[in-house]
């Protein structure tokens, strides 16, 4: 392989879609997508990926039904901690002043060494760019400035948009879509989202 994406970024949409092809109700998805990250995540951890973001979930999400809202941030609590038994950097990033922001997750507003440490993994809660970009930190940094510039942005779903996704880390990413859904993940898919980004032309702007 020319050259490996050294932060990969995940979209992981289609679980309500998902949940309603297979007979489900809506909220039921978010349950089958748990199993994906974790695979996501060991097979990054194979290629020598130094760090992943997950987009869990953003502000808007919350004007969901409130059926959904529960499943899916309980999804994100329970993805934190099936990381949490990885050995991993994790840093959970999002509006931890709103009451979506679930507060089983507090302890990961700041990176933490788990079992040893190792990949950096972000997840996304509760996130929104214009509250990334516009509330400043003590140190007069915008709260991501702990996540690196991403290289590769895959997302799951079909969909060709980025829905907000760390504006000021995405400026150069290269955009990998997925067709299928979320839940129907397969090791393939990140397989082949790496090669293609092996073969492109990536000049920063320059």
């Amino acid at each position: 392989m020319k050259k490996c994406a050294k932060h990969i970024g995940i979209i992981p949409d289609g679980n309500r879609r998902w949940a309603v092809e297979n007979g489900l109700s809506k909220k039921d998805g978010y349950e089958y997508g748990l199993e994906p990250g974790l695979r996501v995540l060991n097979k990054a951890k194979e290629y020598g990926v130094e760090e992943i973001t997950y987009y869990g979930f953003t502000v808007d999400n919350c004007k969901r039904p409130s059926e959904q809202f529960y499943a899916f941030k309980k999804a994100c609590v329970d993805a934190v901690e099936m990381i949490t038994r990885e050995g991993a950097d994790l840093l959970v990033i999002g509006d931890d002043r709103s009451k979506c922001f679930p507060q089983e997750l507090a302890d990961y507003r700041k990176r933490k060494k788990i079992n040893g440490g190792g990949i950096k993994v972000n997840f996304l809660v509760n996130y929104g760019w214009k509250w990334d970009l516009s509330h400043i930190r003590e140190d007069g940094k915008p709260y991501s400035d702990d996540i690196s510039r991403i290289d590769l942005i895959i997302r799951w779903g079909g969909m060709r948009r980025l829905s907000g996704f760390l504006p000021l880390q995405s400026v150069y990413a290269d955009f990998y879509v997925e067709n299928k859904l979320w839940p129907d993940y397969d090791d393939n898919d990140f397989i082949e989202a790496i090669t293609w980004y092996s073969h492109q032309d990536v000049t920063l702007g320059g």
